[in-house]
């Protein structure tokens, strides 16, 4: 089943470095914080396009994807993201990420539906109990509908 089914237990994140940004310190921090919480988590190394990204998440069929980008290329890589999931029907695959994105761009993001996005220092455990918390209201209202 696309996009996650009800009857895993375990949450299947993909955290993915989009474009040409070459700093992964953070996302590998975050990737084995989410495995450290329970998830089981794939990585996807530097300079994935949007097209790969959405494709590995298919493949691997996950219920997140977690972009990380501090290129400044958040309001082109995040629609184009959610829109490639959109149009592959993973309507029920929570986008999320971080980097540094301004307060402005942050709620722009919000309003085309991207989860919520966390910056610069942010607690690891904050990230996970966010994911856990929309995952479980996703597989929720899934069942029950």
């Amino acid at each position: 089943m696309m996009g996650g089914s009800p009857m895993k237990d375990k949450i299947r994140v993909l955290v993915a470095k989009v474009g040409l940004d070459g700093h992964d310190r953070g996302a590998k921090v975050i990737a084995c914080a989410l495995r450290d919480a329970g998830m089981e988590v794939i990585y996807t190394g530097l300079h994935q396009t949007p097209d790969a990204v959405v494709e590995a998440a298919l493949q691997e069929d996950v219920d997140v994807v977690g972009l990380s980008i501090l290129s400044g290329a958040h309001m082109t890589l995040f629609p184009r993201v959610l829109q490639l999931m959109q149009d592959r029907g993973m309507h029920d695959v929570l986008l999320t990420g971080g980097g540094i994105i301004p307060e402005d761009d942050n709620a722009q993001l919000t309003r085309l539906g991207v989860g919520k996005l966390f910056g610069p220092g942010a607690h690891t455990t904050a990230i996970a109990d966010y994911i856990r918390e929309e995952i479980g209201r996703r597989r929720a209202s899934k069942a029950t509908a």
